[in-house]
């Protein structure tokens, strides 16, 4: 199937590595002119030769910047535009907040984890907004956690926050869709990325495991007895935001291989 992506500018944040990468990766592959963005210079530089080397599409940029700090997003969405001549397509990802029960974080864990997890979708969203509106096939991603929907033990601050998110896509997908602006969020679930191999870290430690141990345990959660791929997931992102997926809008869907256990 043609996604009808060649040529299309996009933006990918949070996309040295794991989910965010994999989805700029098969994006670039469908003829997409891509954004990168990452904090680490070297991270991200390794990032874009791969992409280019895996499929030969040169137009790739990286875009090095926090986007948990509050001037960055403006700054990254500015880079942008110059360099791709317009927006098409924004897909909004972070790190997640660390791991934790409610009791070990302190008023300043919540507020880094609010700017993380929340406020850069929203002021990513905020400066986006006057160029998306001048493209004929705009949509917006946010990536967020099936935690919203199913909260995960030890992960208060993802659980919460990312709740939020969830709702500001869904009233944006209600405000802004008469200028044909689309917005939706993915909600994934255990995917196999560094990010879930830090927290299977973390859950070893604290039960005394090991982490093949726990990454099997949690794998057994899905139906489908493992976790997913993060290529899995970039297919399905590339898609809700391709021309092909025009009549999709305000959806939170979740790649879970089934683990979300809740029929709503």
């Amino acid at each position: 199937m043609d996604l009808k992506l060649e040529g299309k500018r996009a933006l990918i944040t949070g996309s040295s590595r794991g989910l965010g990468y994999a989805t700029a990766l098969t994006l670039a592959r469908e003829g997409a002119w891509v954004a990168i963005n990452g904090r680490d210079p070297a991270s991200l530089r390794q990032a874009k030769e791969q992409i280019i080397q895996s499929n030969g599409n040169s137009k790739i940029f990286a875009l090095v910047g926090d986007i948990a700090d509050p001037k960055v997003p403006a700054e990254i969405i500015a880079e942008t535009v110059t360099v791709l001549g317009g927006l098409d397509i924004l897909i909004t990802n972070a790190a997640g907040p660390p791991s934790g029960s409610f009791e070990s974080f302190e008023d300043a864990a919540w507020q880094r984890a609010i700017d993380l997890s929340l406020m850069s979708h929203v002021r990513l969203i905020r400066a986006a907004i006057p160029h998306l509106s001048q493209s004929p096939a705009a949509s917006v991603l946010t990536i967020t956690s099936y935690s919203v929907k199913q909260p995960i033990p030890n992960l208060v601050l993802s659980n919460s926050i990312r709740a939020a998110t969830v709702g500001l896509t869904k009233t944006l997908a209600l405000e802004l869709g008469d200028r044909g602006i689309r917005f939706n969020s993915i909600l994934p679930g255990w995917t196999e990325t560094e990010r879930v191999k830090e927290l299977m870290s973390a859950r070893a430690q604290i039960n005394g495991t090991s982490v093949d141990e726990e990454i099997k345990n949690q794998a057994a959660s899905s139906p489908l007895n493992r976790m997913a791929t993060p290529e899995e997931f970039a297919n399905t992102a590339v898609f809700l935001v391709s021309p092909i997926a025009s009549y999709i809008t305000g959806v939170m869907l979740t790649v879970d291989g089934g683990m979300y256990k809740g029929t709503l």
